[in-house]
């Protein structure tokens, strides 16, 4: 795992619970990940597994009555998760930037985009105008917008989708945070432009050392993109490691059913492959071991005690396979 003390962003034995009148409901239990400089941490999963909402437990803009009930958030040497909102608001843009799914709900239809880029520099740097607007036209320029001295005055729907992306990747870097959480940011995207998007946040992280926590469900993005991958089940981390080791030599079974089920292009096949069952509740996960009930490798201990992760090479996975014993 990722030194702690080199780490922009550690997440540690991280809980969030959502209390109701049926009870509470834990939607992140004991989750700990880490991310240098210039990294890029993969975070997949199937939908529910928690890969958003550990994004949004860092950013502190969980929805009531979700809350952090356990771990900690450090952003370099500084706690986070024990903030109150107004010291969460300057430190969200300002050292913590986001790249979301639609563009379009990231950008105000009302306004142009170098009006929007200009009022999110000077909101959190020390610029007077001409510099804010010099600097808004160099980040439409780093980002690949054509012309963007033109393009500074022209709003959202004069631009394409893949162009709209690229001035939320120049709003995410506006105040050059240490930390992007990119949530599913080529999902709306064709292939192509997805694959002009993914190089251009790769290059722009490397360049400008941030660290950034690429959340998706596409394990090619994941390929093409990530330095390690973290993959969550039903709330929890149950692997995480190098890109190489975790997609070409994955030790969990869930994360080898995700593996299998990518189609390969060279095999004719009748059936594609999948992972029987689905995933559980938040609020009926089996004792145990989360994924027992797909797993075909379940035995009699994955039924009654929970793995925690067991290290393996430069990564870790939670299967009681990988300990040495039997399941």
């Amino acid at each position: 795992m990722a030194d702690m003390q080199q780490a922009v962003i550690n997440v540690r034995n991280l809980k969030v619970e959502f209390p109701g009148r049926r009870g509470t409901v834990t939607a992140l239990s004991d989750v700990s990940l880490s991310i240098r400089p210039g990294e890029i941490l993969g975070v997949v999963g199937e939908s529910g597994a928690g890969k958003s909402m550990t994004g949004l437990a860092i950013q502190g803009l969980l929805e009531r009555p979700g809350r952090i009930a356990g771990g900690e958030v450090w952003l370099g040497e500084r706690r986070i998760d024990t903030l109150k909102d107004r010291e969460m608001e300057k430190i969200r843009g300002r050292e913590i930037g986001a790249i979301f799914q639609d563009p379009l709900t990231s950008l105000n239809p009302l306004f142009t985009v170098g009006a929007q880029l200009t009022e999110t520099i000077r909101q959190h740097l020390p610029l007077g105008r001409a510099e804010a607007r010099a600097r808004a036209i160099q980040l439409l320029r780093d980002v690949g917008i054509p012309s963007p001295d033109e393009r500074f005055d022209q709003y959202p729907h004069q631009f394409s989708g893949g162009m709209r992306q690229r001035v939320v990747i120049a709003l995410a870097l506006a105040a050059s945070p240490k930390l992007i959480i990119a949530d599913e940011p080529t999902t709306a995207l064709d292939v192509s432009i997805q694959a002009q998007i993914i190089s251009l946040l790769r290059r722009l992280c490397k360049e400008k050392q941030t660290a950034v926590m690429l959340v998706t469900h596409d394990m090619g993005v994941i390929a093409e993109a990530a330095d390690r991958v973290a993959v969550l089940y039903a709330g929890r981390l149950i692997e995480i490691g190098p890109v190489e080791q975790v997609l070409h030599s994955p030790r969990h079974p869930y994360t080898q059913g995700l593996m299998a089920s990518i189609p390969s292009l060279g095999a004719r096949v009748h059936k594609l492959n999948q992972i029987d069952g689905a995933m559980p509740r938040l609020d009926a996960i089996p004792p145990g071991c989360a994924f027992n009930p797909r797993c075909r490798q379940a035995g009699p201990r994955c039924l009654r005690e929970r793995p925690e992760l067991i290290a393996a090479g430069d990564g870790a996975s939670a299967c009681w396979l990988n300990a040495g014993g039997t399941a």
